[in-house]
């Protein structure tokens, strides 16, 4: 890490055949001190854009989310670590509240609020659940995050200060309701393998009852009802998730996609 007076940052970017985002996401990082991008079985172009922005580019393939983290987090000499996905952007307001707030930060991390878009529609309300997320640990210093192994919303563990930033990530979290259905596709293929080398698969009854009591929790309480049929449609996907898994987990044979 750096020993200069003045706090450094990386911007870390962990891509899988992102072509189509990852120009874009680029771009709002080139305020960081450092980008560094790891390129997962990638196929299409997203190794091209990115040597545009850094020469730290780290290609493999892995199935495990953490050990994919760490391979790019284990390359960056900063500081602090900002973790970027290639579908979220940061603004102007909040790459100038990170170079100013981690000069006099205390070691730990940062919890950054959420702007989530289905489309072109701002989602603010009823995210959770394992259903998306309005805010999420992605500020950090170098050293004080550690990534779990699970497939898919891997755990994570978080050293030192628990601290917020005040302006917001911006985040194409689905293109439109096919694109939110073919990741509950995915998402619940993945925890069904992590449910499968867990030995622990569940039963049906506790799954039935995550399937109303996550509803209620994402349109209730986190007030989904708000954002009208999105919120419902957000809330339905969140119940859905934990019983889609156990089903494919029980039903299905496995294997990565």
């Amino acid at each position: 890490m750096s020993d200069t007076a003045i706090k450094t940052v990386t911007a870390l970017v962990v891509a899988h055949n992102e072509e189509d985002h990852l120009e874009a996401c680029l771009d709002t990082l080139t305020f960081a001190d450092e980008i560094v991008v790891v390129l997962d079985k990638c196929t299409d172009g997203s190794k091209d854009i990115a040597a545009r922005y850094t020469d730290k580019l780290v290609e493999g393939d892995w199935p495990i989310e953490g050990p994919r983290r760490h391979a790019g987090i284990d390359i960056c000499t900063t500081d602090w670590i900002l973790e970027v996905d290639a579908d979220e952007r940061v603004s102007p307001e909040l790459a100038a509240e990170i170079k100013s707030t981690i000069q006099d930060a205390p070691f730990g991390h940062f919890l950054i609020p959420y702007d989530n878009y289905v489309g072109d529609h701002l989602v603010r309300y009823g995210w959770g659940g394992s259903w998306g997320v309005s805010a999420t640990v992605r500020l950090y210093t170098n050293g004080a995050k550690l990534w779990g192994d699970q497939r898919v919303h891997p755990g994570v563990q978080l050293k030192g200060e628990r601290m917020w930033l005040k302006n917001r990530m911006i985040h194409y979290v689905d293109r439109d309701i096919s694109d939110m259905i073919h990741r509950l596709d995915r998402y619940s293929t993945a925890r069904a393998n992590d449910l499968r080398a867990s030995g622990k698969i569940g039963n049906l009854p506790d799954n039935i009852r995550r399937l109303f009591s996550r509803f209620f929790k994402c349109y209730i309480g986190r007030k989904g009802y708000k954002e009208g049929l999105y919120g419902f449609l957000i809330a339905l996907m969140a119940g859905l998730f934990p019983l889609l898994s156990y089903i494919k987990a029980k039903l299905e044979q496995g294997g990565e996609r």
